[in-house]
């Protein structure tokens, strides 16, 4: 279940608030028009710089009923708490957000950030509550 909060009560908001600011600064270096790729491999370094722990392209596992199903992999997972899913597109869809819903849901993680680099850099931020 997604849940309201107020921003000062977001999850893991230190960590978020670096990889929202590093989205900045490559979209200020690079502009927009790249492919997602690009981006992503230039996020990649700026978290990095930070010294924040990022997989790229992390794979991870659906379970259902305790047995594997099946997996996935996510562009990047950050510290191994923040699920960040990359776009490239002129706007961003509901569809976009509903896959990152349901990555956190079968990750079991908390939190994740939809972060698009199109004209300008658009942030959307997930809370998943597992309960």
């Amino acid at each position: 279940m997604t849940t309201d909060y107020p921003e000062e009560k977001y999850p893991h908001k230190d960590i978020t608030a670096k990889i929202i600011k590093a989205a900045f600064d490559v979209h200020n270096r690079l502009g927009h028009s790249f492919l997602e790729k690009i981006y992503e491999n230039a996020l990649v370094k700026e978290l990095q710089g930070q010294g924040l722990k990022v997989d790229q392209q992390k794979p991870l596992t659906v379970n259902y009923g305790g047995e594997p199903i099946g997996g996935f992999a996510v562009d990047l997972l950050v510290e191994d708490k923040i699920v960040v899913e990359l776009k490239a597109v002129n706007s961003l869809e509901s569809a976009h957000e509903d896959k990152l819903f349901h990555y956190l849901k079968a990750s079991g993680l908390e939190v994740g950030l939809l972060i698009n680099f199109g004209k300008s850099v658009e942030v959307r931020r997930k809370i998943f509550t597992h309960k």
